[in-house]
């Protein structure tokens, strides 16, 4: 008999477990589909709970700071929508690399325009979420646009100056003004790395 109920016992907190992990999963996909639909400032613990079809409390157990469900969510999405690594392209052929990695981010951008643009615009109305991006993104875009301006440049003062323009040029609020502008992604790659290849060569003016 023992061993029985030890079984038993043993299968409960395995079903537990899943039903906990299948929950934990629809409340995060019920997130992440209210920050492409509405944004993240505009999706509260209420609209994630009726989305997911479990009671408000069930989010809170889950996720009892909303820095956790953020984190969460940003996983989620960027595991089902990798974003291109944009250092794989930071190759010595004098900046190419630049203009492929910019055609490839700008095309990830409009895969997703509907996210990005919510995240962005929200991401300063929520200090948890900026947070999340000076943690995670910001650091990806500084250390990309440092490893192309090295590339590029040829005196300390070149990479520098291309560097702060590269990172301009990362921003998903200069591709959506430039594409809101009617530009295709390949030519708004090609003008801004052409805009760092002279940069890198020239510098900044003094």
């Amino acid at each position: 008999m023992n061993g029985v109920s030890s079984d038993q016992r043993r299968y409960e907190l395995k079903a537990r477990a899943v039903r906990q992990r299948r929950t934990r999963q629809r409340i995060i996909a019920a997130t992440a589909a209210l920050h492409r639909e509405v944004g993240p400032a505009r999706t509260t613990i209420v609209d994630v709970a009726r989305r997911a079809g479990v009671q408000r409390l069930t989010v809170y157990n889950h996720f009892p700071v909303l820095q956790d469900l953020l984190g969460a969510c940003q996983q989620h999405f960027l595991t089902r929508h990798p974003p291109p690594d944009l250092m794989s392209f930071a190759s010595g052929d004098k900046g190419g690399g630049l203009d492929a990695a910019l055609v490839a981010l700008y095309s990830w951008y409009r895969a997703h325009r509907s996210i990005e643009h919510n995240v962005h615009r929200d991401r300063h109305l929520i200090p948890e979420l900026d947070e999340l991006m000076r943690a995670n993104a910001d650091p990806q875009f500084d250390a990309a646009a440092s490893a192309h301006a090295e590339v590029l440049g040829t005196t300390p003062a070149s990479v520098e100056a291309a560097s702060c323009l590269i990172r301009v040029a990362l921003e998903f609020s200069t591709w959506e003004l430039l594409a809101d502008r009617g530009m295709a992604d390949a030519d708004i790659a090609r003008l801004l790395w052409q805009a760092a290849t002279c940069t890198a060569k020239e510098g900044v003016p003094s």
